[in-house]
């Protein structure tokens, strides 16, 4: 069993109800919101803390703009009383805000990341974050991803896309983990 410290700071990324429709793809994982809730449980009740992530996109028309349905967290994904907000616009949880300033107010070294989507904003965020020199730990099974076009007319399937990116950040970027090993 892995040993996280105490002040390990868990971050759910884009937990948004915009991905549950169209212009979105079809995503994979099942379980996604079952297992951020469980891991949210677990560390509210350790007493551990929690930086929530949220996409704001500037694209005029996205399903993830400011005050639009889409933007909305996932129903019990909504930070509680003393657990921050950090918006972003482009990948990154890192770029344009203050989450790096947050955590080391924290005193944190290590962060534990979740959320939508495993190859994109979830993997930038797991990317910067091992190159900030901090202890990256990924939930695989509490992300998840989108069919892709492969560019030749066919689609890369979801889980596939997700097996790749996690097996690249586990080679370089992070610990990899599932939900069971951390509740």
């Amino acid at each position: 069993m892995p040993t996280i410290p105490q002040n390990a700071v868990l971050i759910p990324i884009d937990m948004q109800r915009a991905f549950d429709a169209a212009p979105w793809p079809a995503r994979w994982n099942d379980r996604l919101d079952a297992n951020g809730l469980a891991l949210l449980s677990a560390w509210r009740a350790a007493g551990r803390p929690i930086i929530h992530v949220r996409h704001d996109s500037i694209v005029p028309g996205s399903t993830l703009g400011p005050g639009t349905a889409g933007n909305a967290h996932r129903p019990g994904f909504e930070p509680q009383t003393g657990e921050p907000l950090v918006t972003k616009s482009v990948n990154a949880a890192f770029i344009g805000t203050d989450l790096e300033l947050r955590l080391r107010r924290l005193g944190a070294d290590t962060i534990v990341l979740f959320g939508l989507s495993t190859d994109m904003c979830v993997s930038t965020s797991v990317r910067v974050g091992a190159n900030l020199g901090y202890r990256v730990i990924l939930v695989e099974d509490a992300c998840d991803c989108f069919d892709l076009p492969d560019g030749t007319g066919g689609t890369i399937p979801a889980a596939e896309v997700h097996r790749v990116h996690v097996s690249t950040l586990r080679h370089e970027f992070a610990e990899v983990l599932r939900t069971a090993d951390l509740v």
